[in-house]
């Protein structure tokens, strides 16, 4: 078996082109690719790590992003303010709710341009009449990649990052899964990614999985369409003669994708190949219960991994116990709950929280990355203690990525189970009461549901 240390530089090696060249890392960079592993950097020098590159992140945006430093002067807070690791609660925070308050046609670009930090290259608006889709696809052909998630309501909520801030959005996500599975990865395993495909949407589940595609030499797509706004508008609300042929046509693609899945298994197992599913839990829910009704299993044990991640509905008021699906991906496919982990990101942030093998608690990132649970009054909590998830988040260079969620968490110390370092999360994350249903998973779900 290799050493973590060769395991890590053979997988940057094979996604190299995400990695910032060293000769230009700055406090960010150096807290990002400068650790082998996230979970496991010593607290005194993550703290340092941290406190360097969130700061440099803040004074950036305080200086270049005009709306961010006009709510820092509301809040009488200056990088000035910022003198040591404690000072760092003094930050100001958005709301997630923000980055859904914007307006319809080109207005859209122009609020896209002014929440945007730094300079934004030449864009034209190409329609006199864009539609959501019409403008992202007008800014990413610039060189960004504005991409969005939703929530039950349909209504989008649209991040703009530049392409530095997306590469280490891929490179974060990516690297998460690879540490916590280690000594799993293989670049010559094949993996299955539960969601539409990178190439063509703008949904950020999918789109941040493109580095998937170079990091294993075979990835397959369950959904390889074309998966616009207007199109998960239209599922979230799912009204309408337009909704309901489309959810009909949605459920005739669920059947041939589950079954294509099988085929892949099949042959995967017969090639005596290690696979790896990657995505929402709700096709790999449906691929099981597909394979229950007619008594069949597979044998990947040690060959096999699942990483899932977005949200565990399975029906409108029907949540999939988690414990029980890990039971089942191992019945079924003979793969042990050590690598069955889910992750918990948002489009929000860069910031990935994954699982630990032996514990199944959500393990935060600690050298750029400073997770809080807040209060109703947006204050912070002790540890044990629950409330609103927060973050600050130094890799945004693109958008101030100073956040409180809607997320209803609770947060411990350090993992009551496994010996890496930092704070975690309780297993599962739920939404606060009153806070809508959100999530890439649940986009998913509505996309391929057999639900009338």
């Amino acid at each position: 078996m290799a050493s973590f240390e060769d395991y890590i530089k053979k997988f940057e090696k094979q996604i190299s082109k995400y990695i910032v060249p060293q000769s230009e890392w700055g406090p960010v960079e150096k807290a990002v690719y400068g650790v082998r592993d996230f979970y496991r950097v010593d607290p005194k020098e993550a703290n340092e790590l941290r406190f360097k590159s969130i700061k440099f992140q803040f004074k950036r945006q305080y200086e270049m992003n005009t709306f961010y430093r006009n709510l820092c002067k509301n809040r009488n807070i200056s990088p000035d303010d910022i003198k040591s690791h404690d000072d760092l609660l003094k930050i100001p925070l958005l709301e997630d709710k923000f980055f859904k308050n914007y307006p319809d046609g080109k207005e859209f670009a122009v609020w896209l341009a002014n929440i945007f930090t730094g300079e934004l290259p030449e864009i034209e608006i190409r329609k006199k009449k864009p539609s959501y889709d019409d403008i992202l696809k007008d800014f990413n052909s610039a060189g960004l990649v504005i991409s969005h998630s939703s929530g039950t309501s349909g209504k989008h909520t649209f991040i703009p990052r530049d392409q530095r801030t997306f590469n280490m959005a891929e490179y974060i996500f990516a690297k998460a899964v690879v540490t916590m599975i280690y000594p799993f990865w293989d670049y010559d395993m094949s993996v299955y990614l539960l969601m539409p495909n990178p190439f063509k949407t703008f949904l950020f589940a999918g789109k941040v999985c493109s580095v998937l595609y170079d990091a294993v030499r075979d990835a397959r797509c369950a959904i390889d369409r074309k998966v616009t706004t207007e199109l998960i508008s239209l599922l979230m609300r799912s009204k309408g003669i337009k909704a309901k042929i489309l959810r009909f046509s949605s459920a005739l693609s669920n059947r041939k994708t589950i079954k294509r899945i099988v085929s892949w298994l099949e042959e995967n197992e017969k090639k005596g190949r290690k696979i790896g599913f990657i995505g929402a839990p709700y096709i790999l829910y449906e691929v099981m219960e597909y394979l229950k009704k007619r008594g069949k299993t597979f044998d990947f044990k040690d060959r096999g991994a699942v990483v899932t991640g977005g949200g565990w509905k399975i029906q409108e008021d029907k949540r999939l116990p988690v414990d029980m699906f890990r039971e089942d991906v191992e019945k079924i496919f003979g793969i042990n709950d050590e690598l069955c982990l889910d992750l918990y990101g948002m489009v929000e942030g860069n910031g990935a929280a994954i699982h630990c093998p032996e514990g199944h608690y959500l393990h935060l990132p600690t050298t750029f990355y400073y997770p809080l649970v807040v209060d109703k009054n947006m204050e912070p909590v002790d540890y044990g203690e629950y409330g609103r998830f927060a973050f600050l988040d130094a890799t945004t260079y693109s958008y101030p990525g100073f956040i409180v969620t809607g997320d209803r968490v609770r947060m411990l110390e350090h993992c009551p189970v496994c010996d890496r370092f930092g704070p975690v999360l309780e297993p599962e994350v739920k939404r606060v009461r009153g806070e809508e249903v959100r999530g890439c998973a649940e986009e998913v779900r509505r996309m391929l549901s057999l639900e009338s």
